[in-house]
């Protein structure tokens, strides 16, 4: 026989917590702004530059 009476662990807590609708509104909220944040400083930021011994890549002369 298996004793099932133990306490779920913590994320399974939560993640009962957080599904529950009034908690659930607050918590898709969070997400959205959460992305929108990070997907926002990924766009601020700016790109490497190249070293300076490297140069650019030479075209075909033109007639």
């Amino acid at each position: 026989m298996t004793d099932d009476t133990h306490p779920p662990g913590a994320l399974r807590r939560f993640a009962s917590w957080a599904t529950t609708p009034p908690q659930a509104y607050g918590v898709y909220l969070a997400a959205v702004a959460l992305m929108f944040l990070l997907s926002f400083y990924a766009g601020t930021m700016k790109p490497k530059k190249a070293p300076d011994g490297v140069s650019p890549p030479v075209s075909a002369p033109r007639n």
